[in-house]
């Protein structure tokens, strides 16, 4: 069959999505609550159904009521007890994958269960809903005329007790529709290989004779692999070796600090960004527009939101409230029920939505990856645009960073020590620390109470790091590749100080 008539046939198809996706957008709070209500039925006969007695649960009040919010360590005896072969447990229908995850916080694997439910109507039907709103924004697409060039995690599938764990996106691939393969590069051998280097090798070679028209995968890695392809191909900028370029579908890190980087790599103002939210747990939103930061929560992957409001995060005072409850720009802790068996779920990450109808949402960090230890509340997004515009008013870029406090001790005040490493270094850089403190203050007004007079924080301190430090912490972590991504704040010192202990000693 001819390129353009797969182009034709695929338009076509993904686009009657669109008429779905618009009942949700109409009837958003009556869709989660059917959701949630077939959840629950479907699992009345589970180990959880039977101890929560599903079976007289019939709205949401009673569910809240009785099923309590938890974390991975609360649900890992039951995960662990489907790991080894038991079934009907949290979820209805046998499940044998798992998704293997440290996180950037804990350096214990987790096993975050993906049911096939969840493969095929929430990470699948959000890849193909991700094409339907590129395709439905831009008619004049040919992007099925070539090839995307994905870029997952470096982990195998291994074999458990007739069950099966990896990195996601390894799992994704190994049950990759027919229709997803034959359009993407590299091949699955090559896109599952283990070794990092080797894999960036079998990519290049794979890939630069394609007609490559977008690229998906996390913003920090793939441009180390886009970097290394125009070294290797000795070209200016991607479009001498792949002319028909589109979009790029990124998600899984803050895509502000790296976007100067990929302008001047793709210099045309007609190609797309376009940003997902998924995670081992799901599939969550999706840019639905053209040249936008905000994302469409999806409300139809068999997943059930609530939220609690990070100033009750943690506290006596701690509230769970539903989709139809949340306010515009608070941020707030996500809480999930999935068609994997995950209940009440934390997952870590923190949102703000941005607007209400449709409900749209920015991620705005993770609830262990930010700073308060003043009383600042800065987030991973304040970091991240403070980086961005001042390496935008100073002619620079930053490759990766980090932040963390220096305690008060005695009568010296506190302050936020960063370990910033640059692609390309400021012609100052007590003007960068000084700039980059100035426009944190203008974007956190908490840490500018904190930094009025100095009364309670110093100015911040910057320490440049060497070439590849933060590559060589992943490399000393076996976190290269995939998901895996720098911790950007901690309230501890932890990652700070292992960074810089490694400045002076390579590791080999």
């Amino acid at each position: 069959m001819p390129f353009p008539i797969i182009n034709s046939i695929a338009s076509w198809v993904l686009k009657q999505r669109i008429h779905q996706i618009e009942l949700f957008l109409k009837y958003p709070n009556e869709v989660q609550n059917e959701l949630l209500m077939n959840l629950i039925r479907n699992c009345e006969e589970t180990v959880v159904g039977k101890k929560y007695d599903f079976n007289s649960v019939k709205n949401y009040n009673t569910f809240a009521e009785r099923v309590p919010v938890s974390t991975y360590e609360d649900l890992e005896p039951m995960i662990e007890l489907t790991r080894k072969g038991a079934q009907n447990v949290f979820w209805h229908k046998p499940i044998k994958w798992f998704a293997k995850s440290s996180g950037t916080t804990n350096a214990k694997s987790k096993f975050i269960p993906v049911s096939e439910t969840a493969l095929m109507d929430c990470h699948y039907k959000g890849s193909k809903d991700l094409l339907c709103m590129y395709l439905n924004n831009n008619e004049d697409s040919e992007l099925f005329l070539g090839k995307s060039l994905r870029l997952g995690g470096s982990s195998q599938i291994y074999e458990n007790n007739k069950t099966y764990f990896g990195d996601l996106s390894a799992i994704l691939i190994e049950n990759m529709p027919i229709w997803a393969e034959f359009s993407s590069t590299p091949s699955s051998r090559i896109s599952l290989m283990s070794e990092w280097e080797e894999k960036l090798t079998a990519i290049i070679n794979e890939t630069k004779a394609e007609n490559v028209t977008s690229f998906a995968g996390v913003p920090s890695w793939m441009l180390v692999l886009l970097n290394r392809i125009l070294t290797e191909t000795g070209k200016e900028n991607l479009y001498e070796l792949w002319p028909n370029l589109e979009v790029y579908f990124h998600g899984g890190v803050s895509f502000e600090p790296y976007r100067d980087q990929y302008n001047k790599i793709l210099p045309n103002s007609n190609f797309k960004y376009y940003e997902i939210y998924n995670a081992s747990e799901g599939f969550f939103a999706i840019q639905d527009l053209n040249d936008s930061n905000d994302l469409l929560l999806m409300l139809d992957y068999g997943i059930f939101y609530e939220f609690i409001p990070m100033d009750t995060f943690g506290t006596e005072n701690q509230k769970i409230i539903r989709l139809s409850e949340v306010e515009l720009y608070k941020n707030y802790a996500i809480v999930i029920t999935t068609n994997s068996g995950l209940w009440r779920y934390m997952i870590g990450d923190t949102v703000r939505f941005t607007s209400l109808n449709p409900y749209r949402i920015r991620v705005s960090g993770r609830t262990k990856h930010y700073i308060n230890v003043f009383g600042e509340e800065l987030m991973v997004e304040n970091t991240d645009k403070a980086i961005a515009k001042t390496c935008s008013e100073l002619n620079c870029d930053v490759k990766d960073y980090t932040v963390a406090p220096i305690f008060m001790k005695g009568k010296e005040k506190g302050a936020h020590e960063w370990m910033v490493e640059f692609n390309k270094h400021p012609d100052d850089i007590k003007s960068f620390q000084k700039l980059l403190d100035e426009n944190l203050q203008a974007i956190n007004s908490d840490y500018e109470a904190k930094r009025y007079k100095n009364m309670t924080l110093n100015n911040l301190k910057v320490n440049v790091a060497r070439e590849n430090l933060f590559y060589d912490w992943l490399k000393e972590n076996n976190k290269l590749g995939g998901q895996h991504k720098i911790p950007r704040l901690s309230n501890e010192r932890d990652y700070l100080e292992q960074l810089k202990n490694m400045m002076v000693e390579i590791p080999k």
